[in-house]
């Protein structure tokens, strides 16, 4: 129903469709504890919700060519999860908004107007000032900063930190695709390995991400290369032959409790829609429908987002002690998707070395509070420094 609508709204009837279908697939190059867990609570959870999917053999699939030191060992295939061309529903989507007589303005706002205790517009970069009874912040990992003159009510906000991730567009060698979407379970702090289909030999392939205080504009040299290495080796060792034809850098909005930050945003006509991590843009539907409802005072159907209300004390998504154990886990993971070579007795030690660390870092914190794990290994001074002023706002 919503292609047929956008395709409506935007005069475009274009397939957004670039793959049908997705196989996860496990292989050597994860841990036990991260990779081969989330591979098997995407099986149990496509059985518990009856969604169609197959067992296969990763040496039976077409295309894909790994190195042989990080070849797949099992595969799902699940025929009903595809895949759309992210950068062309981006298009469609302004489109629509301008033949329904929305303005797309290529400027960047600064601030949110306030006025007489209520929403007023938005303050662009040039100094112009566009009114408008409501204003909708849905500026990812930046949506927070047009609040930063709102100080009392900006603490009482989780903050957010960018998931900072690379990815890139290749052109492979002999024009080859796979036909479906490849991708890994999630990894350590990280949405895993995956390659997707795209038309003329193309293939997007990402993705990166490491938590950092500010979005970035630019690519690391190291995460690009650890992508691509990743790319090589895991999924076809033609890659290094592709055309690199770009190098994508996006910056997923990360709050300090992990939970998206969706509704009022305390002060009347000001709403959030923000604060979805990597699930935004599958969400996006559904939060859009949400938010427009609460805009036009109406009832929502989904009563259970107010859960997410923007201004809020900090939300648990676990006990402390499971948050550190998290923590450690994954980091190890990390370990091991750097190939680090170290005996055998090394991981255990490192763990409990971790394990001590980490729980000083959020002992240290508050006594009560206690951010998600992938915050806890990134703490710097600045994301300590910001999160000790939202949790005052709350102690």
């Amino acid at each position: 129903m919503f292609s047929r609508l956008l395709g409506e709204a935007s005069g475009d009837e274009q397939s957004l469709v670039t793959a049908h279908g997705t196989v996860v697939l496990l292989n050597s190059m994860g841990s036990g504890a991260v990779d081969s867990a989330n591979f098997h609570a995407i099986e149990d959870t496509l059985r518990i919700y009856k969604e169609p999917y197959e067992a296969l053999d990763p040496e039976d699939m077409d295309w894909l060519s790994p190195n042989d030191l990080s070849r797949s060992l099992r595969g799902l295939h699940i025929p009903g999860e595809h895949a759309v061309d992210s950068a062309r529903l981006l298009t469609k989507l302004d489109a629509g908004l301008i033949r329904l007589g929305g303005q797309v303005l290529d400027e960047e706002a600064v601030a949110v107007c306030v006025e007489g205790g209520r929403a007023a517009g938005v303050e662009l970069r040039s100094g112009e000032v566009l009114r408008a009874d409501h204003v909708v912040l849905a500026a990812g990992a930046r949506s927070l900063a047009l609040l930063d003159h709102l100080e009392d009510l900006r603490h009482r906000i989780p903050p957010m930190v960018s998931g900072y991730g690379v990815s890139t567009l290749l052109k492979t060698e002999d024009g080859k695709l796979p036909s479906t979407v490849l991708r890994t379970p999630n990894r350590a702090f990280a949405c895993g390995l995956h390659a997707v289909p795209r038309a003329d030999g193309v293939i997007y392939v990402g993705a990166t991400n490491i938590i950092s205080e500010q979005p970035r504009r630019h690519a690391a040299v190291g995460d690009l290369q650890f992508l691509l290495g990743c790319a090589v080796d895991q999924l076809h060792t033609n890659l290094s032959e592709s055309a690199l034809l770009a190098v994508q850098v996006g910056n997923r909005p990360v709050p300090a409790d992990g939970f998206p930050l969706i509704g009022s945003g305390g002060v009347d006509g000001l709403w959030l829609a923000t604060g979805t991590y990597r699930d935004g843009l599958h969400q996006s539907p559904l939060l859009a429908q949400h938010v427009a409802s609460l805009v036009e005072g109406k009832n929502s159907e989904l009563d259970f987002l107010s859960a997410f209300s923007p201004v809020r004390a900090p939300l648990a998504g676990g006990t402390r002690e499971a948050v550190v154990a998290t923590t450690v886990e994954h980091m190890v993971a990390t370990g091991w998707e750097y190939k680090w070579n170290v005996t055998p007795e090394w991981p255990a030690r490192i763990e409990r070395h971790l394990q001590r660390h980490y729980a000083d870092v959020v002992d240290a914190l508050h006594p009560v509070f206690t951010p998600p794990a992938e915050l806890v290994a990134a703490m710097t001074p600045g994301i300590e420094a910001t999160l000790r002023r939202y949790y005052a706002a709350w102690s």
